[in-house]
């Protein structure tokens, strides 16, 4: 007599289990009925992203979430983002996508996927002349201000164990610590050290040693399949038409260049 709820209850589990599978490639169908794509951006990390004197967003990243809406059809939905928020704002749904300089890496890519590269990016150690730094050793016991959960955190864990790492929750805290002293050097990208650098001439600052170069991709929820053909399609034609190469020029300086896939 309990046998049949017993196994339509087991039937109804089933199918409620393979919900998910069936709706897991839907966020571009959903951003397309929206008609809008949520976009996590830095605004504290000059030239990828900051707020101008208009208090708007600027950078590279948010010139890149322009043009991925433009190519879309579809409005841009800013949101501010910090290093260590930036993929957990993916995960718990308040943005579609992230363009926040954003390096790949292993660990990343078990719980997002990436695009290929939009942007070039140097991660360094910089500091003031007086501090002597010949290679990795010198670091020993040196203090260096760092973004938690950003790629110089991880890189400075792996390649300058016996620093004194001192880490901040965003980039401007990182950069401030460096500024006011607490810190006799920073790591960050190359591109943002040269930015500080032109915000204060008479700052004293060198580059140490370089890190690594981790270029820019942009992530997303994984399994969207859809959604990542789409966002590869137009970083691919604008790297090819010239784009990429024009926004690395206006904010970096310099052509992207080759990037990786």
């Amino acid at each position: 007599m309990q046998r049949r709820p017993f196994i339509a209850l087991i039937t109804l589990a089933t199918a409620l289990a393979a919900i998910p599978a069936a709706h897991a490639d839907d966020l571009y169908g959903t951003i397309m009925a929206r008609k809008s794509i949520r976009v996590a951006v830095p605004t504290d990390y000059p030239p990828y992203g900051s707020v101008g004197t208009d208090m708007q967003p600027r950078g590279l990243d948010i010139d890149m979430a322009t043009l991925i809406g433009k190519k879309l059809g579809v409005k841009v939905e800013l949101i501010p983002v910090t290093a260590p928020n930036r993929i957990a704002y993916l995960q718990t749904n308040k943005a579609d996508i992230t363009i926040s300089s954003l390096g790949k890496t292993a660990e990343r890519a078990k719980v997002v996927d990436f695009s290929i590269a939009y942007a070039p990016f140097f991660d360094a150690v910089f500091g003031t002349k007086k501090v002597k730094v010949s290679g990795f050793d010198d670091l020993k016991g040196k203090t260096i201000s760092v973004t938690r959960g950003s790629m110089q955190d991880q890189e400075l864990e792996q390649m300058a164990p016996g620093a004194n790492v001192k880490r901040f929750e965003d980039n401007n805290s990182t950069l401030s610590a460096f500024l006011a002293g607490q810190t006799q050097m920073f790591a960050t990208g190359t591109t943002v050290a040269a930015a500080l650098q032109k915000m204060n001439p008479s700052l004293d600052m060198e580059l140490k040693v370089i890190l690594a170069n981790a270029p820019c991709y942009i992530a997303m929820p994984k399994g969207e399949s859809t959604l990542l053909a789409k966002i590869n399609m137009i970083v691919r034609e604008a790297r090819t038409d010239g784009t990429i190469d024009k926004l690395s020029q206006t904010w970096l300086g310099a052509p992207a260049g080759t990037l990786p896939e």
